[in-house]
């Protein structure tokens, strides 16, 4: 018994403990050895019942060695989270770490019960992570490797001092942070080193085709791409999980009756690359979650100053107008593309290499200035240039299941062309030449010296703009400013100069970076109107090279309103507005939603206000929402007036037809309290 403990066996110390001619019963024997084992730091258990009764001493095993693990290890770190969890719900914060193990991840040859509830730990993690992330509650998972008295039996001491529990508190501490915004994550740590793992999948192979059986054979036949990890996935959710079967199902249910390995109609000229295959390829998905934080951060980076009043609405998240630059667009879009970009099979990709050669960003609605922002990005289509190859990559992004904005990012990978394919795509966006006569409007910037280090704060991290010795690794002097920052930049100045500064009326934005800037440079940003589309280029001051070319911005042309003046209506939004100044922060804890009002005048909407108790301390502001309305209502003045002041029943207007209502309904019934409590005319 020693001997297997020693080991790291679990033991079940059996002896009837009779003496030496087999008569009485007595525990001293077996405890004897299990306090030995147990003081070494083994373990073990004992019992002691006759071997005649064979079943009780199995079952002793089972419930002290192999349910006490599951009992401690997975069924006790979920009953003290569930003790702690309306607490942390209360207060809308919590952090939670589970401790797994390498046994668990990986197996572990002698401890099945172990590595099953260490494994079942990182399951239970993952789903408190995404049940708890709207209460500000984040669960992450470590494996850690320490030396304790755990392990001094099966580790040599100096190990067991090299991997200190001092070596791993670090991360926890890091974890349960208030600025942590890491969830649903598991990282291995020990001896001063950290790695996050994440789960990997093989792109897979399609073993059916349309109408037909699958078959053992099939499997078999294409069992060398279901494992080929070349070019594997990561995928992060249940829903990136399950999507790559409607994608097969989609392709199999388009194929028709042919075998699965007849060659497609697609034109594909190649030998070594298969465009085919890479053309609708989904890259990834990618949830970008903010704070007023970050619209400002971007403003900031792309040269926005407090100095300028016009700024303020994009710089001061107390502000009435408070909104988001439309170019802030491209920010939540970056990231998705780049997950699966290098694996594209056949085609000589180096990140290293690559060169951001066109833009093309189009908003459907203006951006919420918080919330959370979902971007799927797509291979649109291949080009091969000779000297390297275009990847255009079409990025949708939405808030909700609201189609919020569309990127184009058209990339040009240096070495990676010359294998015959076409030139041109009638999917790329196109930039237009400016008109021959003299701009319209020009506006000029003078960069930072920081301006670079300011705008990677957005999250472009490549340190070819900051870091001189990389950037002297790509042939530059020095580190350049990001295209994009120059971009954000155009825009700005696009928006105050034609559409005095309203985000409502910016619709897209196409350009194509021609030559680098650096940091401290004076952009020259010179604008051509013709109709609803604003022509510009960017020109270097210091130099008089371009920087942008071809670049235009497509502007929705100002509305003229409808006359708001004598609405009753207005009388009662600027009450509802006093009263929420006075009681916003408990209104918004009550309500938690955004009203929007359009009032009517003749048939026609004459205003817009919105009640926002959702966001910050609450506010009341006429115009559309600024972040997504969660509930709009549509009536005339007068019915407005006759709902608030009770004379007819806000149900009966509702189905009569003068009061229509979109989004969530239910929500209307917390309107109805602030009318009546709040608002009394």
């Amino acid at each position: 018994a020693l001997a297997f403990a020693e080991r790291g066996a679990s033991v079940v110390v059996n002896d009837l403990g009779g003496d030496f001619k087999g008569y009485g019963k007595s525990s001293s024997a077996a405890d004897k050895v299990v306090d030995e084992i147990r003081a070494k730091g083994g373990k073990a258990v004992p019992n002691y019942d006759s071997v005649e009764d064979g079943e009780k001493l199995v079952k002793a095993a089972l419930e002290k060695l192999v349910y006490i693990i599951h009992r401690i290890h997975l069924r006790g770190s979920f009953l003290v989270t569930r003790a702690a969890w309306n607490h942390m719900k209360n207060q809308k914060f919590g952090r939670i770490i589970m401790t797994s193990s390498a046994a668990g991840i990986y197996g572990n040859f002698g401890q099945a019960n172990y590595s099953a509830a260490k494994l079942g730990l990182l399951g239970l993690a993952n789903t408190i992570a995404i049940e708890g992330r709207k209460y500000n509650i984040h669960c992450n998972t470590i494996a850690p490797t320490a030396g304790s008295r755990l392990t001094q039996t099966v580790m040599p001491q100096d190990l067991v001092d090299a991997f200190k529990p001092e070596y791993v508190a670090p991360l926890v501490v890091w974890l349960c942070h208030e600025s942590c915004a890491e969830n649903g994550s598991l990282f291995e740590v020990g001896a001063g080193w950290i790695g996050k793992l994440r789960w990997e999948r093989s792109l897979g192979a399609i073993v059916r085709g349309k109408n037909q059986p699958m078959t053992p054979e099939a499997v078999r036949d294409k069992w060398e791409k279901v494992c080929d990890f070349d070019n594997a996935s990561k995928p992060r959710t249940i829903q990136e999980s399950i999507s790559v079967l409607s994608d097969a199902l989609s392709q199999i249910e388009s194929q028709g009756n042919v075998s699965m390995n007849s060659t497609s109609s697609a034109s594909v000229v190649s030998s070594s690359v298969d465009t085919a295959s890479i053309v609708g390829r989904k890259l990834g998905t990618n949830v970008y979650k903010y704070t007023h934080l970050e619209p400002i951060l971007y403003a900031l980076g792309v040269g926005m100053s407090t100095k300028d009043p016009d700024h303020l609405k994009f710089l001061f998240e107390g502000s009435e107008e408070f909104c988001c630059l439309p170019s802030f667009g491209v920010i939540p879009a970056q990231t998705s593309m780049f997950d699966g970009v290098p694996s594209l099979s056949g085609l000589n990709i180096d990140l290293a290499r690559m060169l951001h050669g066109e833009q093309y960003l189009e908003l459907y609605k203006p951006l919420p200035t918080s919330g959370e922002l979902r971007s799927v990005s797509t291979v649109a289509d291949i080009l091969d240039k000779g000297s390297g190859a275009v990847l255009l990559i079409d990025v949708n992004t939405f808030c909700g299941k609201d189609l919020v904005c569309y990127n184009q990012f058209s990339l040009f990978f240096v070495g990676a062309g010359g294998f015959g394919g076409k030139r041109t795509s009638e999917k790329a966006k196109l930039t237009a030449a400016p008109p021959q006569r003299p701009p319209d409007a020009v506006i000029s910037d003078v960069t930072t010296a920081d301006q670079a280090a300011l705008y990677r704060l957005s999250g472009d991290w490549n340190p070819l703009h900051v870091d001189p010795s990389f950037a002297a690794l790509g042939g530059f002097k020095k580190p350049i400013l990001h295209g994009l920052c120059t971009f954000g930049f155009a825009a700005r100045n696009v928006l105050k100069q034609f559409a005095n500064n309203d985000v409502n009326r910016f619709k897209a934005i196409k350009v194509r970076f021609a030559k680098p800037v650096y940091p401290g440079e004076t952009l020259q940003t010179e604008m051509w109107k013709e109709g609803n589309r604003i022509h510009f280029q960017t020109k270097i001051k210091e130099t008089g090279e371009v920087a942008i070319a071809g670049g235009y911005v497509d502007i929705v042309p100002a509305l003229e309103k409808p006359s708001a003046e004598g609405l009753q209506s207005n009388l009662v939004f600027e009450e509802i507005g006093r009263r929420v100044k006075e009681m916003g922060n408990e209104l918004v804890k009550k309500v938690n939603a955004v009203f929007q009002w359009d009032i009517t005048k003749d048939g026609k909407i004459a205003v817009q206000w919105t009640i926002d108790l959702k966001n910050g301390s609450g506010a009341v502001y006429q115009g559309p929402a600024r972040n997504s309305a969660d509930t709009t209502f549509t009536l005339s003045d007068e019915d407005f007036m006759d709902v608030v002041q009770q004379k007819i029943n806000p149900q009966k207007a509702f189905f009569s037809g003068k009061l229509k209502v979109k989004g969530n309904i239910m929500l209307s019934q917390k309107l109805e309290m602030i009318l009546k409590d709040y608002a009394k005319l």
